[in-house]
């Protein structure tokens, strides 16, 4: 939309305030309101932000070795709204949105993870291709006094009827989600209590970033207006399940916009394209390990028979597998990478796994044979494991040189930065299970 039209809209619909929001690191939403009537001037001059919000960990310390100011007297940061993103907010009356991009001195934020993810978008059209995503995200809902689930019931996967969902938190989502533009297909209780999964219409890789990006953080600002916390974190409790965040991707050719996947004459009616893609994935599975599950919590979804991966392969309509090539052809063709955990940036995420799809394209990685059985009790050998540590993981990135290459070292510094400072924190940090455990016999 242009300036004009926005203008119009705004004065149709009443709007009065503006929220200028971005993502940090960890895929947070941050933001400056002003009111309707400065947009053409914030358009003309940002708006400014401290360089080192890129840098501010989950306890609102600094993580400093990871740059972003330290070394130039902690400077501010430039953000400019992108007006494709404009959007009424349904939850927050007389007030609109609009994403922005970070600057800084006048030239993209090499640390900005909207930023990042065109350049790599870029990278494929070079290609003569046009990447697109769809997200499938779980998450759950307790009590924020009490801590119980919203549902506690057992057995409950596949309803929406209102003894899982008494305040009908999900049709206040979907509708919002309609409103924003964003094309909900469906919406129900998943397999564990209290635990809900969304699915929406995919679309272009960057404007389903922007989607999710906006899908979570109002989801969690429904959910505190209606008395409930809502949570994306990867395994909240020991006794039930992780949240999930699928990433379906694939890519249409340029010249005739028809899906570059699909190949009805090949093996399994897929491109050799799409195995090289797959390939890719399967080489970077480790290195980008860190950028899809970012918290110590994301690895504690990566066990045996609970549908996230535990060995990296590939296959065909099989859930116990990293990544997954679902029975759907034509337009649908398509790879689910299962990795990720709820909790990941989308912009990182999307990136990631574009990124390692592209090195399987450029470099003709071949992915072997699919995995057509049950592979969490494989004992043959040749698959290899998932990181089951963040420090791994964190190891693994620092080593993937492709990664490193292509994702911006000032991004990986502050990123790399804030994980280890994570990992120093929780070192030290007793958990109820050690006092649980050691403290009445030791």
């Amino acid at each position: 939309m242009e300036l004009p039209e926005i203008q119009e809209v705004i004065k149709q619909a009443d709007i009065d305030s503006i929220r200028i929001d971005f993502p940090d690191i960890h895929g947070i939403c941050r933001s400056k309101l002003i009111p309707a009537r400065r947009l053409e001037a914030t358009l003309e001059e940002g708006l400014n932000f401290a360089e080192a919000t890129y840098i501010v960990d989950f306890a609102n310390d600094i993580a400093f070795e990871g740059g972003c100011g330290g070394d130039s007297g902690w400077s501010d940061m430039t953000a400019r709204p992108d007006l494709e993103t404009f959007a009424i907010l349904p939850h927050q009356p007389h007030t609109a949105r609009i994403i922005a991009n970070t600057f800084l001195k006048g030239v993209p934020h090499p640390v900005d993870p909207r930023g990042t993810l065109k350049k790599i978008l870029d990278r494929y059209e070079k290609l003569g291709l046009k990447a697109f995503a769809a997200s499938e995200l779980e998450f759950m809902l307790f009590d924020p006094v009490s801590g119980e689930n919203y549902n506690n019931s057992p057995s409950c996967v596949y309803q929406v009827n209102s003894s899982v969902d008494k305040l009908g938190i999900l049709r206040t989502i979907q509708n919002a989600c309609l409103d924003l533009g964003i094309e909900i297909i469906y919406l129900n209780h998943e397999f564990f209590p209290g635990q809900f999964e969304v699915n929406w219409k995919y679309c272009d890789a960057m404007k389903m970033a922007d989607q999710t990006f906006t899908f979570k953080h109002l989801c969690k600002e429904i959910a505190t207006q209606n008395d409930l916390h809502l949570t994306f974190m990867g395994r909240p409790k020991s006794g039930g399940g992780g949240n999930g965040y699928h990433i379906h991707l694939s890519l249409n050719n340029l010249d005739n916009g028809k899906n570059a996947f699909d190949e009805p004459d090949g093996k399994d009616g897929m491109s050799e394209l799409q195995r090289h893609f797959i390939g890719g994935q399967l080489a970077h599975a480790k290195g980008m390990a860190a950028l899809l599950a970012p918290t110590i919590n994301s690895y504690k979804r990566y066990v045996p028979d609970s549908f996230a991966p535990y060995f990296i392969a590939w296959g065909g309509d099989n859930r116990t597998v990293y990544c997954r090539v679902p029975d759907e052809r034509g337009t649908a063709a398509r790879v689910e990478n299962r990795s990720a955990c709820a909790s990941a940036n989308p912009y990182l995420a999307i990136a990631a796994t574009l990124a390692a799809g592209l090195d399987g394209i450029e470099n003709k990685i071949d992915p072997g044979e699919p995995a057509n059985c049950d592979i969490y009790h494989d004992e043959s050998g040749q698959y290899e494991p998932m990181p089951f540590y963040l420090r791994d993981a964190i190891n693994a990135l620092k080593k993937d040189e492709f990664l490193n290459e292509i994702f911006s070292p000032e991004l990986l510094s502050a990123f790399i930065a804030l994980k280890e400072r994570e990992e120093d924190r929780f070192r030290t940090a007793v958990t109820d299970w050690e006092f649980n455990e050691y403290s009445y016999h030791l």
